[in-house]
């Protein structure tokens, strides 16, 4: 798949609605309307300050964006690719395209959505 980013318009749309930690399952694109929204959040390790990595993409039309933000403090969650050796995981992360086929991977396989406690 070829991704593109979301408009402007869209990425405002990702921020309405329940949140992911709240409603971490798929929602509809608002891109393209099909409910194929994905989202998959991480945490560095070697961040200077605590640091909240997330991914959302659509399976359906290809469209993706990436943000950092600062970790919400007391936000716990599950993070299946947390025990992935570091040389692995920075392969992966490598491609863009490699690197959403393997979370699209986990969704599949019922590995994602995380879990949130906050």
């Amino acid at each position: 798949m070829s991704w593109g980013g979301f408009s402007a318009d869209e990425v405002a749309a990702l921020t309405q609605g329940e949140s992911f930690f709240a409603a971490p399952g798929e929602r509809d694109c608002p891109g393209c309307g099909e409910r194929r929204l994905r989202a998959y959040f991480t945490a560095p390790e070697n961040a200077r300050r605590p640091t909240l990595v997330s991914y959302v993409w659509c399976t359906g039309c290809g469209k993706f964006v990436g943000t950092r933000a600062r970790h919400p403090d007391g936000l716990i969650f599950s993070d299946p690719l947390a025990a992935m050796p570091v040389p692995a995981r920075r392969e992966l992360e490598r491609s863009l395209s490699g690197f959403l086929a393997h979370l699209d991977h986990l969704w599949d396989e019922g590995v994602l959505p995380q879990s949130f406690v906050a």
